[in-house]
């Protein structure tokens, strides 16, 4: 059963135009072809990936985060095991209802409830640090495959001419240069899925796990069809502003919002310029119109263009998101990403609980010093005046 499905799945007509073999694709006179086999060597790449992410984040990522005044954050709380009991097992977001009758049983005031709940949820959300980690080993990814991009493609003739990449298609050989872009692009999509449950969540969580599996469909199916010249070009639009909102991200958390914003706007300029008018204009209509001139419609090309339509319809979403963000960045002067609640919901937070605390030490000082028969200001407070 299981070779009838991989015979009708590998089926010709499928995947090639409709006079050619797959015969015509097997490696001779030295010239090699792309084979779907190749794909398995981007499972061990995802695991080697991850393995180096672990090291860089170790040994570059946070000593780079403390030299920008980053700091491991210890969030220590009161252990209270009827508080951790409700919070486990009924709600991490107690009502008024619940912080009376918890306040009642637990001997607590309300607002000490309160703010072990505050402090409670603050201990899983993750600390700046592992932000930081993050942007910057995508950045340090993205900067090193956009430069390898760069070298690799230079000088090919279907990045100035886009005719070129339907030329003699699909009887094109595979080069080094290509095999190894692709692995590697792949392999740093399959790493993101891996490590999707240890990362920070964000509010466009879903619209991330759907990118990695369009990437990594894309790419597949194009790799097996022989669109490695297009394939090549989609790769390097895409790298090409993700090193900026990396590095936007990186001086974000550790706090140097002028250069942020500087780099904000940069990468807001390159991913609209390549994603909104290059990705659709030069590379759809390379993918959609050219081949049309050399070639019949056949299943793969339809089902190519469909995946690549997907992927255009992830840029305006984004684009949504980018554009509102530059928004509020000229007119209330403040970037702020607008995909994060959960992560400004948690900065929010342990700003309140800092307040509170220094609002208490302050309190304390006060009835210590009036204790002592000093004022606020630390003076001697005249006898009989304690109360006015």
């Amino acid at each position: 059963m299981f070779q009838t499905f991989k015979d009708w799945f590998w089926l010709e007509r499928f995947w090639l135009p409709t006079t050619i073999k797959w015969s015509d694709l097997e490696d001779h006179d030295g010239l090699v072809f792309v084979k779907p086999s190749h794909l398995y060597m981007t499972i061990p790449c995802a695991f080697g990936l991850l393995i180096i992410r672990h090291f860089f984040e170790k040994f570059i990522a946070t000593p780079l985060a403390k030299a920008f005044g980053i700091k491991e954050e210890v969030r220590k709380i009161i252990p209270n095991p009827v508080l951790e009991n409700f919070f486990k097992h009924s709600t991490r977001q107690p009502s008024q209802t619940d912080i009376y009758g918890l306040a009642k049983k637990c001997n607590l005031t309300e607002r000490q409830v309160e703010r072990w709940f505050r402090s409670r949820r603050n201990q899983e959300r993750p600390c700046r640090m592992k932000k930081f980690q993050e942007a910057c080993w995508r950045f340090a990814f993205y900067l090193v495959i956009t430069i390898a991009g760069i070298a690799f493609l230079y000088d090919k003739p279907w990045v100035y001419d886009l005719w070129e990449v339907w030329n003699g298609y699909p009887r094109q050989p595979l080069l080094p240069s290509q095999y190894w872009y692709y692995i590697l692009e792949m392999g740093f999509y399959w790493s993101l899925l891996f490590s999707l449950s240890s990362d920070v969540k964000r509010k466009d969580f879903l619209a991330h796990v759907i990118h990695h599996l369009a990437a990594i469909s894309l790419m597949s199916f194009s790799w097996c069809a022989n669109y490695i010249r297009s394939g090549t070009l989609v790769m390097i639009v895409h790298d090409v502003a993700d090193i900026w909102l990396e590095s936007a991200k990186m001086f974000s958390y550790a706090g140097w919002k002028q250069t942020c914003n500087i780099l904000f706007f940069i990468f807001s300029a390159i991913f609209l310029i390549s994603r909104l008018i290059v990705f659709p204009f030069w590379i759809l209509y390379c993918t959609l119109i050219i081949p049309l001139h050399y070639l019949d419609p056949f299943f793969s090309y339809i089902f190519l263009n469909l995946q690549l339509m997907v992927l255009q319809v992830l840029h305006l979403y984004w684009g949504y998101f980018i554009l509102k963000m530059l928004k509020r960045c000229i007119f209330m002067k403040d970037i702020q990403d607008v995909r994060s609640d959960d992560e400004e919901e948690c900065e929010e937070e342990d700003e309140e609980e800092e307040e509170e605390e220094k609002a208490e030490a302050t309190k304390g000082r006060e009835r210590d010093c009036l204790k002592n028969g000093l004022g606020a200001d630390r003076k001697l407070i005249p006898n009989g005046q304690h109360g006015r």
